[in-house]
């Protein structure tokens, strides 16, 4: 008897899909971001700051990934973004060849980044190349500092935690140095950022790295 692997079979064909995006933008001189985390962490909202402080300095642009609705590309619109709302059809990741079909609809002239912020969830989208060329996940503080002991493979797979809601951690029984103990056991490379995008701090070595990133694809 036969046994088809398909999810070996549809992952290897996504892949070839994602390297040939990724090399499509880099020839473009955009950068893209997965932006990855469960639902509620603040990734709307660490966007808004982000684009707010990076005005006249960074051209963003976002891709706002969901299964319905359009609240969160409104809120980056409003703030003069260009944005573009994505429905999954109830799929919970956003994967090569949906990427591209939301950025053929994007108005990109002299986009410097575009960040797809993907379905909120830590399972499904760490196991899907999107093309992006970095891959950042949020933690946020309420979410409690154990989460890379349950969802390895979402810290394996990112470039950068940037670590959310600093402001409540009077509130919440959160251990830093743990959070980020267990995320380097994983990622030894992974670059780490706790912040607030409610009063600032630590926004900047944030957005630092982030001007970074983009001048090298700019430039290259």
């Amino acid at each position: 008897m036969k046994v088809i692997e398909l999810k070996k079979t549809v992952t290897a064909s996504n892949d070839r899909d994602a390297e040939i995006l990724r090399d499509e933008l880099s020839k473009k001189g955009i950068l893209l971001i997965n932006l990855m985390s469960a639902a509620g962490s603040g990734k709307t909202t660490l966007l808004s700051r982000t684009i707010t402080d990076l005005a006249g300095r960074v051209k963003i642009g976002v891709m706002e990934a969901d299964i319905a609705s359009d609240v969160d590309a409104k809120k980056i619109n409003a703030l003069g973004a260009e944005s573009i709302q994505v429905h999954t059809d109830g799929m919970c990741h956003m994967d090569a060849g949906m990427t591209r079909q939301g950025l053929e609809n994007m108005e990109k002239n002299g986009l410097q980044a575009v960040f797809l912020e993907n379905i909120g969830n830590l399972i499904c989208p760490a196991e899907f190349d999107t093309g992006a060329h970095r891959n950042v996940m949020i933690l946020s503080v309420p979410e409690g500092d154990d989460k890379p002991l349950k969802y390895p493979l979402m810290f394996k797979k990112s470039d950068v935690l940037v670590i959310t809601k600093k402001d409540a951690a009077p509130y919440f029984d959160f251990d830093f140095e743990a959070a980020k103990r267990r995320a380097l056991a994983l990622n030894p490379s992974i670059k780490i950022f706790p912040v607030s995008a409610k009063t600032g701090e630590g926004m900047d070595e944030w957005e630092k790295w982030l001007i970074s990133e983009t001048e090298k694809h700019c430039n290259a």
